[in-house]
């Protein structure tokens, strides 16, 4: 797993990973709830379908000001090729956060391009999300490589 893109750049969080396993898979891994339970969190309500209002729970973290409690949406999904999410803390009303998983054939495998953007370079509090998070995302597709290579 390597980051990508501008160091200096504190908007967003980039991530280039390589998963042994063909696209389908991939993508069947990153938009089935119960899947992606096993990888990040498991969404209530969510279908890869534009306009589609999920729901997830996590860990709340109130140094950070975040609830646990997530509020997503489903922006765009073109199978097994692009996911586009936004969220934000369902209870804060604060500001989204857009996430995108970009998935290509390459050789055997294949080529996760992560960005998960919006953070806030001016507010310190964005900006330790962005630095736990970042940490977070690596492992997160590091466990997702395990979910595919499970199913």
């Amino acid at each position: 797993m390597t980051g990508r893109g501008n160091p200096s750049d504190l908007t967003s969080i980039e991530l280039d990973h390589y998963d042994p396993h063909p696209p389908a898979k991939v993508w069947r891994a990153v938009t089935t709830p119960h899947l992606m339970g096993q990888w990040m969190m498991e969404p209530v309500g969510f279908e890869p379908v534009a306009g589609n209002i999920f729901e997830m729970k996590t860990q709340p973290m109130p140094g950070q000001d975040f609830s646990g409690a997530i509020r997503g949406e489903v922006l765009e999904a073109i199978a097994p090729q692009r996911l586009r999410l936004t969220w934000d803390d369902a209870n804060a009303g604060g500001h989204r956060l857009d996430h995108h998983l970009g998935v290509r054939p390459e050789g055997h495998g294949t080529r996760i391009l992560f960005t998960h953007s919006g953070f806030d370079p001016d507010d310190a509090t964005a900006q330790r999300t962005r630095g736990i998070m970042g940490t977070g995302w690596s492992s997160m597709l590091d466990n997702l490589e395990r979910v595919v290579a499970a199913e």
